[in-house]
């Protein structure tokens, strides 16, 4: 009678998992583990949010577990060690994983194969994250994807021709003699700064759970709702995928089942477009594994970004920069885990292109606090606003803060929520109060950072200085 090991990793379901599926197919006895591993992540170990969100979603999957007689299994140290402890106290001939598509993930687990097969264990890994492996999909000239409609083209008839599969049923569940207490890797906070994150369940149920909210209430308005940050207008789905607790195929038929049963009509097709966005940065991030750290388009080398300004970092951190929208979405950050779409582009655009701060430095904050923090869709975000990544907006695209809140806010609802200074603003003055001096001094709101008009023409000015290059195309050119 076979064991084998299915090590977790951010695949933390039951349901629609390879890994787990195949594993237990073959062998009469299967032991879940999970190894806490976070110097293997190097720079990018997750954020303090992510660990957050990942002791819940761990303690999920051990209830799912326990449900089927066994346990999530947790052991600390490298991975390869740890493999070998488990491997050792099971007799386990075999390994089973999801792979994973960061640079040193990838780095990691060839390593880390090639080492259990020269101990004569067998080795096999699955997709379980995307609808296709980024080495599957290629240009006419078989090179990767920089722009995404054609990506998405291709991408688009693939999907419908793989479905999820079922969670196995028995399972036949192992232990071993010692195992790690959840508790003891640390990972929530000791100053409980995380109180506002409960409104959100991690696990998979949690995610089934979003996924029902969203096909219900909300995919048939997606277009119009979407963009309209007080409103659960998107399916905040993000941080679910990142750990895998649901899969993007079955995001796609659960979609796609409730709007045949409900005869709607409801369009899936623009929510299906934005999870492809999820999908071509992974691309991005495997093809070019440079770009959480780099410029995409490296004419932006010799863009002049501002010096590091300290002051001017705290106050948008801590959403006190006296621009409304931009505050209200940090605050929403803070408080939450989590930012609104359109708003991450709005606080984007102030850090980058109106305070001239490098995109690196709002990438990092992002990291920290977001539950959806995802390495390929976190830098492919930042370089898409600063003018810098792959099909990205052109630098000279700068958002207007107070035109935005206005047409996406505009009765100042989600700014009230989060700013309370300004919930007695009337009118416009709730998008931009400076313009009452005695309002704005009454409400105790800080005067603006920085001016939006003038800021917007240093920009413009600094983005000149490299929109010429050798072929004399503008930055913009190089998707």
């Amino acid at each position: 009678m076979s064991t084998a090991i299915l090590w977790f990793r951010r695949d933390l379901r039951l349901a629609d998992n390879p890994a787990l599926n195949a594993a237990m197919a073959a062998h009469a006895k299967v032991v879940p583990l999970y190894v806490h591993a976070p110097d293997e992540d190097g720079e990018w170990a997750p954020g303090a949010a992510s660990r957050w969100w990942l002791h819940h979603s761990l303690d999920a999957l051990d209830a799912s577990l326990r449900r089927h007689k066994g346990g999530l299994q947790i052991l600390q140290g490298s991975s390869l060690d740890a493999l070998r402890t488990a491997i050792e106290a099971t007799g386990a001939t075999a390994v089973y994983f999801n792979r994973l598509y960061e640079p040193k993930a990838i780095a990691r687990d060839k390593w880390v194969r090639g080492e259990l097969e020269k101990d004569g264990v067998a080795v096999a890994s699955f997709n379980a994250a995307l609808w296709c492996e980024p080495w599957d999909i290629a240009t006419q000239q078989n090179e990767p994807y920089r722009v995404f409609t054609p990506f998405w083209r291709n991408l688009r008839t693939r999907i419908d021709a793989v479905a999820p599969v079922a969670e196995p049923s028995p399972m036949h569940l192992a232990t071993l003699p010692t195992s790690s207490s959840l508790d003891a890797l640390g990972l929530l906070p000791t100053l409980d700064w995380a109180s506002g994150f409960a409104e959100w369940t991690p696990g998979e149920q949690g995610a089934q759970e979003m996924l029902d909210l969203f096909a219900d209430d909300a995919v048939g308005h997606y277009v119009e709702g979407r963009d309209i940050p007080a409103r659960h207008g998107t399916s905040r789905l993000s941080p679910h995928l990142h750990f895998g607790e649901i899969s993007p195929l079955q995001v796609a038929e659960g979609l796609r089942d409730r709007v045949k049963k409900r005869k709607s009509g409801a369009d899936v097709e623009p929510y299906l477009r934005q999870l492809g966005w999820r999908e071509f940065g992974h691309h991005l991030l495997f093809h070019f594994p440079h770009t959480p750290k780099k410029n995409f388009n490296p004419k932006f080398n010799a863009f002049r970004w501002e010096k590091r300004d300290a002051h001017a970092l705290r106050r948008w951190k801590a959403g006190k920069t006296g621009i409304p929208i931009v505050d209200a979405g940090m605050r929403e950050l803070w408080a939450t885990g989590w930012m609104h779409n359109r708003v991450r582009m709005l606080v984007a655009s102030l850090l980058t292109k109106n305070l001239r701060q490098h995109w690196l430095l709002g990438e990092k904050w992002f990291w920290d606090t977001l539950v959806d923090a995802d390495l390929a869709n976190n830098a492919m975000g930042w370089q898409w606003v600063a003018g810098s990544g792959a099909d990205a907006a052109p630098y000279f695209r700068i958002f207007n803060p107070v035109t935005q809140s206005e047409k996406f806010d505009p009765d100042g609802a989600y700014i009230r929520r989060w700013v309370p200074e300004l919930a007695s603003a009337r009118g416009r003055l709730v998008h931009a109060p400076w313009e009452d001096a005695a309002f704005l001094k009454q409400s105790g709101y800080p005067q603006p950072l920085v001016d939006l008009k003038s800021s917007r023409e240093d920009a413009l000015t600094a983005y000149q200085s490299i929109r010429s290059g050798p072929s004399g195309a503008g930055p913009e050119s190089a998707a």
